[in-house]
C-alpha cells in the first residue's frame, strides 16, 4: 500500500516516519507539512519525498498517516477520505465533537478504513491485558493515573501549542479511556470533573458495565511523579496494567498492520474513527463540566 505522512513535528519524526520507512507492507511515498522547509528536512532524514501540495500527495497514495494537532488532523482526514485514502490517525481524533463526527461520516461515505493510534492498544503487553480483563466480569471500580511532565525544557513536546491549549484532558485522557472503555464498557456519563494543580484534572466515570472509574490526568506533574497506572478491582481481585517493553515505533508498525488488514478485509478495527469519536465525546463532556467549575 502506498502511504503518505501528514505532519512534520516531533511525533511524526520519532514515531510515524521511522515506522512507515521500516514497514514491509507499505511504500512510504512522501511527507507533507504546514512548513515546506520542515517537510524537506523530515523527508531527507527518512529517505522519502517532500510534497508542497497536500492534494498532490493524496492523489499519489492509497493511505495517509497523520501526525498533526487534532483540529488540523480532523480537517485533513476528511479531505483525505474524500480522496479515497485509508486513514491512520492519531489521538485525539479531533478537537470538537462536530469535527470528529465529520471524519467518521467522510470515512463511512468513502468506504475507507480507519485506525486511530492509541499507543497502549498497539503494544503487546497492554493489549493482551486489556483483552484478558475485558473477557472477565465483576469489575467494581478502576483507577487510572496518566501523569506527564511534557512542558519540561528537555521534552520534545515542550512547545506544543495545542497541548498547552487543550491540556492533559485531551492529550493523555484518550490513552486512559482507550484502556478503560473496552474493559468496563462505555461511559454512561462523566459524573464529576474537577481541576487540579497546573493542567491536572480529576474525572469520575459511570460505565455501562456497572463499574465506576476515576481518572487523574496531568501534563504538569513533577518529573519524579510522572508515569501511568491503571488498576482494576473486582470479584477477581486487583490487577494492574503492565508496562510496555517497547517504544512507539513498533506500536505504529502494528497500527499500520491493523490498517492494512482492515483495508483489505473490509472489517472495522476496534480503534477506528468511530471509537475515536466516542472518546472525543467523553472528553468534550468533561471539558464542559470543567468550564462550569472554573
Amino acid at each position: 500500500m502506498r502511504i503518505g505522512l501528514l505532519g512534520t513535528g516531533p511525533w511524526a519524526d520519532m514515531a510515524h516516519a521511522p515506522a512507515l520507512r521500516r514497514h514491509e507492507g507499505v511504500d512510504f511515498v512522501g511527507v507533507w507539512g504546514r512548513r515546506a522547509e520542515a517537510a524537506e528536512e523530515l523527508a531527507d532524514r527518512h529517505g522519502t519525498r517532500a510534497y508542497e501540495d497536500v492534494d498532490a500527495l493524496l492523489a499519489d497514495v492509497e493511505a495517509v498517516a497523520v501526525a498533526l494537532p487534532p483540529a488540523v488532523q480532523a480537517e485533513l482526514a476528511v479531505r483525505a477520505a474524500r480522496a479515497g485514502c485509508h486513514l491512520l490517525l492519531d489521538k485525539p481524533l479531533a478537537a470538537t465533537v462536530p469535527q470528529g463526527r465529520a471524519v467518521v461520516e467522510a470515512a463511512r461515505a468513502a468506504g475507507v478504513a480507519s485506525v486511530v493510534f492509541f499507543t497502549a492498544r498497539f503494544q503487546p503487553e497492554t493489549e493482551a491485558w486489556i483483552t484478558e480483563q475485558a473477557a472477565g466480569d465483576g469489575w467494581f471500580t478502576a483507577r487510572a493515573q496518566w501523569l506527564g511532565s511534557v512542558f519540561a525544557d528537555d521534552s520534545p513536546f515542550a512547545h506544543s501549542p495545542w497541548r498547552r491549549e487543550k491540556g492533559a484532558l485531551w492529550d493523555v485522557g484518550p490513552h486512559a479511556l482507550s484502556v478503560l472503555l473496552p474493559v468496563l464498557g462505555d461511559a454512561r456519563r462523566v459524573a464529576a470533573a474537577v481541576p487540579g494543580p497546573g493542567d491536572t484534572v480529576h474525572l469520575v466515570l459511570d460505565h455501562t458495565g456497572g463499574a465506576s472509574s476515576t481518572l487523574t490526568l496531568s501534563l504538569t506533574a513533577p518529573p519524579a511523579a510522572a508515569g501511568a497506572t491503571v488498576e482494576l478491582r473486582g470479584r477477581a481481585g486487583v490487577t494492574l496494567l503492565p508496562e510496555a517493553a517497547e517504544g512507539p515505533v513498533p506500536a505504529v508498525l502494528r497500527a499500520a498492520d491493523a490498517l492494512l488488514s482492515s483495508a483489505s478485509g473490509g472489517h472495522r478495527h476496534a480503534c477506528d474513527a468511530a471509537f475515536g469519536l466516542r472518546v472525543t465525546e467523553i472528553l468534550a463532556e468533561a471539558e464542559a463540566l470543567l468550564s462550569e467549575r472554573r
